[in-house]
């Protein structure tokens, strides 16, 4: 790893303003919702996780790096770890966002750590976003993202069964890969370029997005309780593939539902939902 002196990003940030308008809402409804449903139209409310979309990456093609990600040096650090994966995050929500709404959006680095594990170096970096609509605050989010170095070969993390039996499946194909790809403006190669996941980065295959993931479990906790979370949290455990399913399944203790993405058995994505007097 390329010796930085780490401590001097924490604290650095950039604020964008951005939105969903009807034109957008229709992609993402087209990509990430329900065929028998209607696209939410103007100042209709905006399904929770599509604002991952309000914000695009707007790097220039020229200044993007090998991989598809803008280069680093800007916000983030250049650590020297060309593998880089949005590992998690939390997300509370405050109000209502709809879509023509304008939103303002803080971002700063709350933290950057590196250790070396029995794999290799890697570090995580830790960013805090702050998103402002029309009624005040609307989202607060932590946002943790993973940097590793790439691998000689494919080595999975250990596989950890499912909890509960599946209560929906989702076809994870290419098309779905690369129209999330294209809503969110996110250019990393292994959800879209076959050879470069293969032969650069090593995996068997295109890779599920994780928040992909994330927005197809917070679909099925908003539609199994009837309302949006006012806490939202996961984590990815295990990469999935395009061309098998996609699972969800989910188990309840005490009022927090617990979400699972998987295939073949096995976790690949990690969720908790709370929602009002749950907390």
């Amino acid at each position: 790893m390329d010796q930085i002196n780490t401590a001097a990003w924490v604290g650095k940030s950039t604020s964008d303003v951005g939105g969903i308008d009807m034109s957008m809402a229709a992609k993402l409804h087209a990509t990430i919702g329900r065929s028998d449903e209607a696209a939410p139209r103007g100042g209709a409310l905006l399904p929770p996780l599509w604002h991952w979309a309000a914000f695009p990456p707007m790097g220039h093609t020229d200044h993007l790096g090998t991989d598809g990600h803008p280069a680093p040096g800007a916000l983030l650090p250049p650590l020297g770890l060309p593998r880089r994966m949005w590992a998690g995050g939390a997300l509370s929500f405050h109000a209502p966002i709809r879509v023509g709404d304008t939103l303002h959006r803080h971002t700063a680095v709350r933290s950057v750590d590196t250790k070396t594990t029995a794999a290799g170096p890697m570090a995580l970096v830790t960013l805090d976003h702050t998103i402002i609509g029309p009624q005040g605050l609307a989202i607060e989010e932590r946002q943790d993202i993973v940097y590793l170095p790439m691998p000689e070969t494919f080595t999975p993390p250990k596989k950890s069964a499912m909890p509960a039996d599946t209560s929906e499946q989702v076809d994870a194909s290419a098309t779905l890969l690369f129209r999330y790809s294209a809503v969110t403006f996110n250019a990393h190669r292994i959800h879209y370029d076959l050879d470069y996941a293969q032969q650069v980065e090593k995996y068997p295959s295109l890779v599920v997005h994780g928040p992909l993931q994330a927005t197809l479990l917070m679909r099925h906790a908003t539609e199994q309780s009837g309302q949006t979370p006012v806490f939202f949290d996961f984590r990815a455990v295990h990469p999935l593939f395009a061309g098998a399913p996609v699972d969800i399944c989910t188990t309840t203790d005490d009022g927090i539902l617990s979400l699972y993405t998987g295939q073949n058995g096995h976790q690949g994505m990690r969720a908790t939902a709370m929602f009002g007097g749950t907390q």
